[in-house]
């Protein structure tokens, strides 16, 4: 039954991380083509896709996985108790494959090339610093939200307004880091450039779980789920202070 439960999770997750990629690399496609070169307005309407399919997905796949897509909320999600490591594990390697899948995905619904390699500069303290500060918001998020109907809303805005007020454009994310170094178009990154965003994701995770475990009441951060108890979806427990 547990295996079962488990199964059931990982599809949600590889199906939701498949579908944000997919969004991700295929509306910065269409809008640097429907743009004409005017990039503010790319990245305007690549922002609006984003927020909306976070806010369905999470809707939608919450109630099933709880709406992770993203390895360093799973990463999180262990160490409060609420994820074993290996069910972390099989989170991250289906939340990679799909955001690869994702962006595959996009290239062929766009007529271009399967496999590419971004040459997408994105590099330098600044920008290392913009991931920290894009994760540790989203996480601290993901944490503090008090209903769980604010989950998909507050998220998809975090996302939306990190995009511009980030010089990275807010990755936020290595799943979806690693896959957009598959794609050589607007959203994508240089494969060489990739360690050092996912370490700065990282650090930017774990300050968020610190914060808020001085912000918001201990027993809601760190209870840990018994053999008896259903998990929990993040974004779908009570996590009020």
């Amino acid at each position: 039954m547990r295996a079962e439960h488990l199964s059931r999770r990982l599809l949600a997750e590889l199906i939701g991380s498949l579908l944000l990629a997919a969004t991700v690399v295929g509306s910065g496609i269409m809008a640097e083509r429907l743009a004409g070169r005017n990039t503010a307005v790319a990245l305007l309407a690549n922002t609006a896709a984003t927020a909306a399919v976070l806010a369905a997905l999470i809707a939608l796949l919450g109630p099933v996985s709880g709406a992770h897509f993203n390895p360093a909320v799973s990463f999180i999600e262990a160490l409060r108790g609420k994820l074993s490591w290996s069910e972390m594990r099989s989170y991250t390697l289906v939340q990679v494959a799909g955001c690869c899948a994702g962006a595959l995905l996009a290239h062929v619904m766009f007529e271009l090339p399967l496999w590419q390699q971004s040459a997408h500069i994105r590099t330098g303290s600044a920008q290392w610093l913009a991931e920290g500060v894009a994760t540790f918001g989203l996480l601290l998020v993901v944490l503090g939200h008090r209903r769980s109907e604010d989950a998909p809303w507050m998220v998809a805005c975090w996302i939306g307004a990190a995009y511009w007020f980030t010089s990275s454009t807010s990755f936020a994310n290595p799943a979806i880091t690693i896959a957009r170094s598959l794609s050589d178009t607007f959203s994508g990154i240089r494969p060489v450039d990739v360690p050092e965003f996912i370490l700065a994701q990282f650090v930017g995770a774990l300050a968020a779980l610190g914060v808020a475990r001085m912000l918001f009441k201990k027993s809601s951060i760190d209870a840990p789920i018994t053999e008896k108890e259903p998990l929990v979806p993040i974004g779908y427990e009570n996590t009020q202070p």
